[in-house]
């Protein structure tokens, strides 16, 4: 396991750059986990997507359609493509746990779709 510094601290992540933690999760921890993925700054509408698929996952503990996503965080159809490109990379950012048994593989390299996998 590595550890992950940012502004307030660090956390412990695994060797995909998930959080091993998802509790310990915060806005400075997904700026530091998008710095880590290549991003810049997080904009307002990146939060509110990791943020929704953060509040969605303890609710129904699954990953969200993506459609679903930008419907209720009222934006445009293909948001989560649109700010993260793989889907993956958000739920990273939102601190979310590594999808088992899943991936996500992309069907023009603009949209990606999850597909069983391992």
């Amino acid at each position: 396991m590595a550890q992950l510094t940012y502004s307030g601290g660090s956390v412990e992540v695994d060797g995909d750059g998930f959080l091993t933690n998802p509790e310990e999760w915060n806005e400075n921890v997904a700026r530091a986990l998008a710095a880590q993925e290549g991003f810049g700054e997080l904009s307002d509408e990146m939060l509110e997507v990791i943020k929704f698929m953060r509040t969605y996952y303890k609710k129904f503990q699954a990953f969200p359609i993506l459609n679903y996503v930008c419907k209720n965080i009222h934006q445009p159809r293909d948001c989560v493509n649109e700010e993260f490109i793989n889907p993956e990379k958000a739920w990273k950012i939102a601190g979310l746990p590594k999808l088992e048994g899943v991936h996500f593989v992309s069907v023009d390299g603009k949209h990606y779709m999850l597909e069983q996998c391992c």
